[in-house]
């Protein structure tokens, strides 16, 4: 941190020198000087000192060690006063005295010590006297020394066992909670079917399983069958006491499902585990007469609209493989969102919607906009840099990539990319830190910022020329131009691999193309998508990529192999765009995907996309070629355009934006198998 003041001291020296403004030069040398003479103040380093202490280590300790604490904090004032005696600075003795008069005046061993600046010789006072000799000075340094050897060695002091106890307690009330909440919810999973099984023999008048085969059994046993029945004058039925018997089982499972389900809100409110936020109450909770019917009904219904591509299927999976913790919204926009991307850290998220508002903000433990940022010219890509994770790069539709420091909150530099070629279509920042790719492109015949009067099964007509380029990110300079063959087009979507050694593009041309960024040539290409590539990812593995075009498809690809699709699942317009947002009088509202519309859980098994109604999460089965239906978020009341799911941090937290400016925020807790 230190040279790093320095060496911005010298950037602004250098700026004064070159601008000619001598005077506002020379007093910026005068307020370095006596910044640095500061620093060497013996009071400041000994307030530091005992700031430091209480806070990072005398805080932590047990009563039974306070004694010992308030016994080296006296020593160290006067060893303080000692020192300045004996330097001819009794001014400062003075000083510390004026400043812990009101601290020091009670106590008793203190009340000695207000003459000790006014004495002549107070080396040669008895009261003093053991206090200016060696013997005293090495004692207290050495006793200072051993104690914080010893905190720092022995954690124990620290009550390191009792916060161990403490926390073991709290896991293990965690499990308990955990396993009461997975019964309840495998309870109320086999009533809700029970519930459905009788309902459907009361309306349609069906036999249920249990008296199927009641035609085998003996007039006398059948008899006795029929003592609860009441026979129809037409005698066609004779099931009407069979039915009565049904409604009444049926309404006492309803009665045992609402008492299941207040049970298990119970076990909810208390924020499903121990340690988490009151703020952070699950979303899983339902109504009182259904628990869990809203979840499983927007499960079903994600599940009927997923069509399937050959013999590759789309299933409902039964066990939830993450709970969902809370739901947090977030409002500050007001149109439409074009990219929504959490930070390397997880801490941060880049928002940035269609009328070119840069919003970034933090999440935990509470919901707040750090910065914000209205761009004079429209804005059409968003990426963070990797190793200064404050920085922002933002691509516009002048042909500009502004660099944007989230804490300054101000535009560090803005490079002009190329005129012919304004709109900056995507950007990617290898993880290196280094460089990062930037793909430019011509002027489109319709915009894909052109949302009003655009019908919604039009094609975006993006089959315009496009550059893809290489710029370093500490200068800010263009390394190189890739190549594009069979001839250049405009490059939609960008993704490094971990080690930033490939790259993965999709393009207006529907072909995925495959860079090797040591040689800094395209290794591969093939044609992937009928239309254009929206989104393409890198698998968990990285011997596949993922991609979505504008066909509908999403399809893995093995990258050892140019053109090897390993398999193929058809997705519902509302995951892949366009998106369409109806509105009065027959008006429609447009946009083009342009964020990520995918997006992988911490070990590549499950993906998040997006819907009509908030983001939907598919369990990926690689062998059964199977994608299965496992959570649908929800929250949505707009078309959801751009998902993000970051998992720097212990909980999995999904992120799905939609056309009405909401930003949802989930945050999801895997459930270990």
């Amino acid at each position: 941190m230190a040279a790093a003041a320095e060496r911005t001291d010298e950037l602004v020296r250098e700026y004064l020198l070159f601008r000619g403004f001598t005077a506002a030069l020379k007093q910026l040398d005068a307020e370095i000087k006596a910044d640095r003479e500061k620093g060497f103040r013996v009071d400041k380093i000994v307030d530091q000192l005992q700031h430091y202490l209480d806070r990072r280590l005398f805080s932590r300790l047990e009563d039974v060690y306070r004694p010992t604490v308030n016994k080296l904090k006296t020593s160290l004032f006067r060893y303080y006063l000692v020192h300045t005696v004996q330097s001819g600075r009794n001014d400062k003795a003075q000083e510390f005295f004026l400043k812990q008069a009101s601290e020091l005046q009670n106590q008793a061993e203190w009340k000695d010590w207000f003459v000790l600046p006014f004495l002549p010789a107070p080396d040669s006072n008895p009261t003093f006297a053991t206090y200016f000799s060696r013997q005293w000075a090495d004692t207290f340094i050495v006793s200072l020394h051993n104690f914080l050897s010893v905190l720092f060695q022995l954690p124990v002091i620290l009550n390191f066992e009792a916060e161990c106890h403490r926390s073991s307690l709290i896991q293990e009330e965690n499990e308990s909670l955990r396993h009461k909440l997975f019964a309840l919810q495998a309870e109320s999973s086999r009533m809700k079917k029970e519930e459905l099984e009788v309902e459907e023999a009361v309306v349609h008048h069906k036999l249920p399983a249990y008296v199927a085969n009641m035609d085998r059994l003996g007039d006398s046993e059948l008899a006795k069958g029929k003592e609860g029945a009441v026979t129809c004058k037409d005698g066609k039925s004779h099931f009407s006491g069979l039915a009565a018997g049904e409604s009444s089982s049926l309404q006492q499972r309803q009665k045992r499902l609402q008492e299941h389900g207040k049970e298990r809100r119970e076990l909810l409110s208390k924020g499903t585990f121990q340690g988490q936020s009151a703020e952070k109450k699950t979303d899983i909770s339902t109504p009182e007469t259904e628990p869990c019917s809203e979840l499983q009904a927007d499960q079903a219904e994600t599940s009927a609209k997923m069509p399937t591509s050959g013999t590759e299927a789309v299933g409902v999976r039964q066990e939830q493989p993450f709970i969902v913790l809370s739901q947090e919204e977030y409002g500050e926009h007001h149109s439409s969102i074009m990219y929504c991307r959490v930070d390397c850290s997880g801490r941060r998220v880049a928002s940035l919607d269609v009328d070119g508002v840069i919003k970034v903000w933090t999440f935990n433990p509470i919901m707040q906009t750090k910065a914000s940022s209205i761009s004079k010219s429209p804005l059409l890509s968003l990426e963070w840099a990797t190793k200064r994770d404050r920085l922002l790069l933002l691509g516009s539709g002048v042909g500009t990539v502004r660099l944007y420091d989230t804490e300054a909150k101000k535009n560090l530099c803005e490079i002009s990319i190329d005129e012919d070629m304004p709109r900056i279509l995507s950007l990617a920042c290898s993880p290196s830190g280094a460089s990062f790719v930037c793909s430019a492109a011509a002027q489109s015949p319709i915009s894909h910022m052109d949302f009003s009067a655009v019908s919604s099964g039009g094609k975006s007509m993006n089959q315009v020329p496009g550059k893809l380029l290489l710029w370093d990110t500490k200068t800010m300079k263009q390394q190189l131009q890739f190549s594009l063959e069979p001839e250049p087009i405009a490059i939609n979507c960008t993704a490094f691999n971990h080690n930033g050694n490939l790259l993965v593009t999709g393009a207006a041309d529907g072909i995925v193309r495959l860079f090797d960024m040591q040689q800094h040539e395209c290794a591969m290409s093939w044609k992937a998508h009928e239309g254009e590539v929206y989104s393409v990812e890198f698998s968990y593995d990285e011997n596949t990529v993922y991609s979505i075009g504008e066909d509908g498809k999403f399809i893995q690809w093995n990258i050892h192999k140019s053109g090897l699709k390993v398999s193929e699942y058809g997705l519902p317009s509302e995951a892949t765009g366009p998106f369409v947002l109806s509105g009065y009088s027959g008006y429609k509202q447009v946009q083009f995907p342009r964020g990520r519309l995918f997006a992988f859980d911490s070990e590549g098994n499950y993906m998040l996309t997006c819907s009509a109604t908030g983001g939907v999460i598919f369990k990926l089965n690689g062998e059964d070629k199977v994608l299965e239906s496992c959570l649908s978020l929800g929250g949505h009341r707009a078309p959801v355009v751009t998902v993000d799911w970051s998992t720097a941090m212990d909980c999995g937290t999904c992120l799905t934006a939609s056309m009405d400016g909401k930003i949802k925020l989930t945050t999801l807790l895997a459930q270990k198998s």
